[in-house]
């Protein structure tokens, strides 16, 4: 038990985190195709890699609050709503290539409204982002009209963005794009500064660092991704449902925090987030398959929410140990912390 807790609350685990997580995704691959063998075969691969594009983007996402000591609850229905909202103007005429525009404003504006509430008025962003998040559900409902907006198949829409001869071309645009988010969080002021104010805002706040500006830089970039998010839902699924998104953002969330992410701020696991979000698409369309060779008549996506909210309770809990701070739900603090805070702002 001894070596278990010391391993849990290293604090230089994260590669090895991300190699267990691929190890894990890997097995249960195995273990799913033993059950059935169907499970990769070349359609359901294909599936697979449509689905993963949008929660890998949201996770993305999500990973810019988070990093900060935030949380981002209105990315599912901004992905869902944005792609309602362009199909919508789509069936009143509007060109098909307008959706990407419109999709990717509407999620930077809500990211903003976000941002901006959250660092002006010093509101928890629990409550905003669930407040904007019941917004976006009704006013793209309302705008729409209807239960479902449709969207064209085969065309250029769907090959670039989701099936190209066979190819998923989701899991393209989710490296492109990953690369560029952990570019920022290694190489630019931004990515310094999200991580700075997750590990100790105070100490951020009087190295001069304008807080505020970047929690609404933070909130935007997690909207924008939602946005994006849309583009490839839509391209996936011809029919958009206003309904569709209620429980996408609690898979975006645990896709984070399975990925090595700290619920408590000062870091982001970029490519454990876009990892752990692919183990949750593995595991429900896993769960597809084998509860169909056992005929056991179960629905796949409960499972896959009682497996991943225990995941992410554990994950949390081992987060909580590593800081020391079990039971606190924040870190302990330190005698020389605003000072290593400084410190890295500035070098």
């Amino acid at each position: 038990m001894n070596k278990l807790y010391k391993y849990i609350t290293s604090p230089r685990r994260s590669t090895r985190d991300l190699g267990m997580n691929i190890f894990i995704t890997l097995l249960l691959a195995v273990v799913f195709t033993v059950i059935n063998p169907n499970f990769v075969k070349g359609y359901n691969l294909v599936s697979m890699g449509q689905s993963l594009a949008p929660y890998a983007f949201m996770s993305l996402g999500i990973l810019f609050p988070v990093s900060m000591g935030g949380i981002d609850l209105s990315v599912g229905a901004v992905c869902i709503g944005s792609a309602v909202l362009a199909g919508k103007f789509y069936e009143l005429g509007m060109p098909l290539w307008c959706v990407i525009p419109v999709m990717m404003l509407f999620g930077l504006i809500i990211g903003l409204l976000n941002g901006t509430i959250i660092a002006k008025y010093n509101i928890q962003p629990f409550i905003v982002t669930l407040g904007t998040m019941m917004f976006v559900r009704g006013f793209t409902a309302i705008i729409a009209a209807e239960p479902t907006v449709l969207y064209p198949a085969n065309c250029w829409y769907n090959q670039l963005f989701s099936n190209f001869n066979g190819f998923p071309m989701g899991i393209v645009w989710v490296l492109l794009f990953s690369f560029a988010v952990y570019f920022i969080f290694r190489k630019t002021k931004y990515g310094r500064y999200f991580i700075s104010i997750g590990s100790n805002e105070k100490a951020t706040l009087i190295s001069g660092v304008n807080v505020d500006r970047y929690k609404c830089i933070g909130y935007a970039f997690s909207g924008l991704m939602s946005g994006i998010a849309g583009i490839f839902w839509s391209s996936s699924f011809a029919t958009v449902s206003v309904a569709t998104g209620n429980g996408m953002e609690l898979d975006a969330v645990a896709g984070v925090y399975i990925g090595g992410t700290s619920a408590l701020g000062g870091m982001a696991n970029v490519w454990g987030s876009v990892i752990g979000a692919g183990m949750l698409v593995l595991i429900r369309s896993g769960l597809n398959f084998a509860l169909a060779r056992l005929n056991i008549s179960i629905n796949s996506t409960y499972i896959t929410y009682v497996i991943s909210g225990l995941i992410v309770v554990i994950a949390v809990l081992i987060e909580q140990m590593r800081e020391g701070g079990v039971g606190s739900g924040k870190r302990k603090g330190k005698p020389n912390e605003t000072k290593k805070a400084i410190t890295k702002i500035v070098s």
